[in-house]
Formats: C-alpha cells, structure tokens, sequence
C-alpha cells in the first residue's frame, strides 16, 4: 500500500514515515502543497495523511482541490491547533478523519490502517492486466487459471508496475517507488526483480505483459 505523506516539519514527517515503513506502506513525502497535488495527479495513492498548516498552500486548501477534481483517496488530516472549526471544517471538506497533535505512533497507524480498509471498498481492490490480475488487499496474483506465488518485494514491484500499466517507468522511478532508494545508478537491483517477475507473470504464456523499452525502462501491457 502506498501513502503520501504532505507535512512540511521534517522531524515529524521522519518520524511518521518510518513508523508506516516498519508496518509494510511505501512512503512519499512532499513539503509543499501543490508538489503534493501535483504527485496525486500522476501517482494512485491508497490514503494521504496530511498536515493542515503548511507553508504556502494550506492543507484544506489541497484538500478541497483534491475532491473538486474528483480525487477519492482516503485522508487523514493532522493539526497542531486541534480547533473544532477547524476539525468540521476538514471533515466538510472531504477528509475522512481527523488526528491533533500530539498523537501516539499506535493510533496514527491504526487510523491509517482503517482509512485504507475503508478506501478500497471505494476503489476496485483488484488490478487487472490483460489476463493477470493482483488482489491488493490479499497480495494474491493469478494469471489464467495459475496462481503466482509473489516475495514481498515482487508484489510491491507488480502492484507499481499494473498501477502505471500503459505508462514507461524508468529505472530511477521504480528505485523510488518500490525501493525508496532516491539514487542508486549503478544498481542492477531492478533488472534483477523484473526478470524474476517475468518468470513468474510471462513465462509459458504466448502474450507478454512485461515489456522492456530500450534506454527507457519498463512497460506493463499487453502486447502479442
């Protein structure tokens, strides 16, 4: 599962990613209210846990960008003021819960844990290529008639790769969405994983859904 993290304090956002980290979400991190519409625009998120007073645009402000664009994702608001204008201001807005700080790493992460139950009962759980489908909630993968057994590491690379299907997805970027590694030039990690992956979703199947594209990167689709 991947959560986008928008809080401009870096100690606090450290603190919390690393939390989520250690439960198994990849993490992003964006400072900035518009880097984190822009990143929402682009990246399926499963839930946001987003810091209402940021520098620049606000966090309602994001918020109800995000909603009047048609964005659903699940999201938790965080303020030090704690309000309670402000705590139905968020709510009436869109957002689907609401934590002041100071709060207890526990319950940020059960909160978390409940908006992304909540927000894939909103969104189709399933990811579907071609024949080859991923049940985000189970970490299941079939393909045909066969069941595809997936380490953890290669059900976060598929999930990224079904998620971006039809789009190219250079090296760097699966480093930084898989791996959360921001540099690494001279690591062969991800040719590794995808010729695993291959083995797994590819191999004794006449249509190929993992494609290379030369000087480029990777491709999911289907492709005879």
């Amino acid at each position: 599962m991947r959560l986008l993290i928008v809080e401009d304090d870096k100690k606090t956002a450290s603190f919390v990613a690393k939390a989520l980290k250690e439960e198994g979400f990849a993490i992003d991190w964006m400072r900035d209210g518009d880097d984190a519409l822009a990143a929402l625009s682009i990246t399926p998120f499963d839930a946001v846990v987003l810091d209402i007073m940021l520098i620049g645009r606000d966090g309602l402000s994001v918020l109800k960008q995000m909603r009047a664009t048609g964005n659903k994702t699940p999201v938790l608001l965080l303020s030090a003021r704690g309000a309670l204008n402000e705590r139905v201001e968020g709510l009436n807005a869109g957002a689907e819960d609401y934590l002041p700080k100071p709060f207890a790493l526990e319950e940020l992460i059960a909160r978390v844990r409940a908006l992304v139950r909540r927000g894939s009962d909103v969104t189709t759980p399933v990811l579907r290529v071609g024949d080859l489908t991923l049940d985000t909630v189970t970490h299941f993968a079939e393909r045909g008639s066969r069941k595809i057994e997936l380490t953890t590491r290669e059900y976060r690379l598929l999930e990224y790769l079904m998620r971006s299907a039809g789009r190219v997805c250079s090296r760097m970027m699966i480093l930084e969405k898989v791996w959360d590694y921001h540099f690494d030039p001279g690591s062969n990690l991800v040719d590794v994983y995808i010729g695993k992956l291959r083995e797994k979703i590819d191999a004794g199947f006449e249509v190929k859904l993992l494609h290379s594209v030369r000087g480029e990167g990777y491709v999911m689709k289907e492709m005879p």
